[in-house]
C-alpha cells in the first residue's frame, strides 16, 4: 500500500505508524492545497480539516496547525505566545522547515520535529484530516492523536 505513496506521503505515514496513529493516507485524484478544496474532494466541512501553516518568529519555524474556517490572527498569536513578529514563511523556508511543498504540508514527517501551535477550534470535531505531505494526499485522525502527534500547544490562533 505504502509503496503507492508519494515519497514525502511515506515519510509521514511512518511518523503516523510510530506514533501508534491508524489513519490511512489518502491520495486525492486533484490537488487539495485549500482547506475548501480538501472540504470538498473529502465530503467534510471546512472547519474538519487541519490547515498546516508554516510561519517564522524568532528566526525559526513555527507550525500553526489551524481549523481550515479560521484565519490565524498573527499579531494576537505573537502576543500569546510572547514572541515578536510571527509572518508566513517563504517557499523556500517551507520547504526547509518541513521537507514538504506549501499546499502539502503534514503536522509530521518534518526533518527535525517543529514548534507547533494547534487550533482549539478543532476540538470540535470527532474527524479531522490533515496534509499527507504532498497536495493530493490526506489522512484522517483526532484532535487528542493530532495534539500528542505534534507535541502540540493548544490555544485559540484567531
Amino acid at each position: 500500500m505504502t509503496e503507492n505513496l508519494p515519497a514525502r506521503s511515506r515519510l509521514v505515514h511512518e511518523a503516523l505508524r510510530a506514533a501508534g496513529i491508524a489513519g490511512e493516507i489518502v491520495v486525492l485524484p486533484d490537488a487539495a492545497s485549500t482547506a475548501a478544496l480538501a472540504a470538498s474532494a473529502l465530503g467534510v466541512e471546512v472547519g474538519a480539516i487541519a490547515n498546516s501553516l508554516v510561519f517564522w518568529s524568532d528566526d525559526a519555524p513555527l507550525l500553526v496547525m489551524t481549523s481550515g474556517a479560521h484565519r490565524v490572527d498573527t499579531t494576537a498569536l505573537a502576543e500569546r505566545l510572547g514572541r515578536g513578529d510571527i509572518r508566513r514563511a517563504t517557499p523556500d523556508q517551507v520547504r526547509e522547515a518541513t521537507g514538504q511543498a506549501i499546499g502539502g504540508v503534514a503536522p509530521t514527517g518534518h526533518p527535525a520535529p517543529l514548534v507547533t501551535i494547534v487550533d482549539e477550534a478543532l476540538a470540535a470535531y470527532s474527524e479531522i484530516w490533515a496534509a499527507g505531505g504532498t497536495p493530493h494526499t490526506v489522512f484522517p485522525l483526532t484532535y487528542d492523536e493530532l495534539v500528542r502527534l505534534t507535541g502540540g500547544t493548544v490555544m485559540r490562533v484567531d
